[in-house]
């Protein structure tokens, strides 16, 4: 299973911050690798897919009295192959009136995961934890990142299409992960996955060539071009094979591209067909998209017809 923040956390990747809470600041000695150790714990001693109401065992952290609501992310998130990507998200925790969310050491943390949530594939975090603002004695108001470094293997290919969101909260209550003393049952925790869903997508790139320039009306205009997608794997990109594509045309002088016809991609994303010239204007090829590579138009290309 490839779970970035733990890895990065290990590596020094990840550069950890504050909870943004009033008055208090969250303790940044508790990594990203003491946060999925808690998690990893208490799912193993839930025997559920979420981690449910129950008393602390030996070795497992106590349910903590908080839940979350309203998540809101996009519906959508292209991703290249080299560029980093980072992905608002908001969303909504109700908690106990005994409490403290400004602690030092309270933590909370959105991601996004694919597969199972009790065992998912993959799992990816923001950089830095949850920011929550306090709206009443009981809510808070909260927002993060989930943050995508493609080129430093966080995605395999087979990563692309529907994840989910979930979220979590720690306290920690005075206890530090790092000590001999440390008691993982008198730190409290609660996650909570399905609160959302995103489609992550290999980002597409798309290609149009009309030829000749200028061609006399009647003659024929054969227009090619290439669709691709990203590859998570080898940080390139490839052709996307057997979608079909549309040819449009915009006549010089207008906004609206109208389809003339639609094409297959071959065996290496190539396009290629032909059309008779009629008049002045932009041929593009477009790419509806699929779940698992966004919809992509090719920029214009001119031909003057005489």
């Amino acid at each position: 299973m490839r779970i970035r923040a733990t890895v990065a956390a290990v590596s020094g990747a990840l550069a950890l911050s504050a909870l943004a809470v009033p008055a208090a600041q969250a303790d940044e000695t508790v990594s990203r690798a003491d946060v999925a150790k808690i998690r990893e714990a208490a799912h193993a001693g839930s025997g559920k897919t979420a981690f449910g109401t129950r008393a602390p065992e030996e070795g497992q952290p106590y349910a903590l009295n908080v839940s979350f609501s309203d998540f809101k992310i996009a519906k959508a998130v292209k991703v290249g192959i080299t560029n980093h990507v980072a992905t608002k998200v908001t969303y909504k925790l109700t908690h106990g009136a005994d409490l403290d969310i400004t602690a030092a050491d309270f933590y909370t943390d959105p991601y996004i995961y694919k597969g199972a949530f009790d065992a998912p594939d993959n799992m990816l975090f923001g950089n830095n934890y949850g920011k929550c603002t306090p709206a009443s004695s009981t809510t808070a108001n909260c927002t993060g990142t989930i943050d995508v470094y493609p080129a430093d293997g966080e995605l395999w290919n087979a990563d692309a299409g529907s994840w989910k969101a979930g979220a979590m909260a720690i306290a920690f209550n005075g206890q530090d992960p790092s000590a001999e003393s440390f008691d993982i049952t008198k730190v409290g925790y609660a996650d909570k996955g399905g609160l959302a869903t995103t489609l992550i997508q290999r980002n597409s790139q798309l290609t149009v060539n009309a030829s000749p320039e200028p061609v006399k009306k009647g003659k024929t205009i054969t227009v090619t071009g290439k669709l691709s997608r990203a590859n998570w794997e080898d940080n390139k990109y490839h052709g996307y094979t057997n979608q079909s594509v549309k040819l449009q045309f915009r006549k010089k002088g207008s906004d609206t591209y109208s389809t003339v016809k639609t094409i297959k991609s071959n065996s290496t994303g190539e396009l290629k067909t032909t059309v008779t010239a009629s008049q002045d204007g932009y041929f593009r090829y477009s790419f509806a998209g699929t779940s698992t590579t966004p919809a992509v138009n090719a920029t214009g290309d001119f031909v003057d017809v005489q």
